[in-house]
């Protein structure tokens, strides 16, 4: 099996959330964190760019969701002037 470029950068951008969600329930970091869901935000990108390459449909709604969502608690995040994590 070879890997493609955009099948590395959905593969990165998978890691990204999975080690992110890992470690919310990890207790390692909480979803208010800055970081939290700016790497969130990235690993959503990240697969979209892969999709743009092989494109599903389901795939992309919950990343467009995911992003949304990711984005709106960044704002939050640096609305409080919680940017550091602990």
């Amino acid at each position: 099996m070879i890997i493609t470029i955009p099948d590395f950068i959905g593969i990165t951008g998978v890691l990204m959330i999975v080690v992110m969600y890992t470690m919310n329930q990890l207790g390692a970091i909480k979803t208010e964190d800055l970081w939290y869901s700016v790497l969130n935000a990235v690993g959503s990108v990240l697969i979209l760019i892969s999709l743009y390459f092989y494109f599903n449909l389901a795939s992309f709604l919950i990343e467009i969701v995911w992003l949304v969502v990711s984005l709106y608690g960044v704002y939050r995040t640096l609305s409080s002037g919680k940017t550091a994590s602990g």
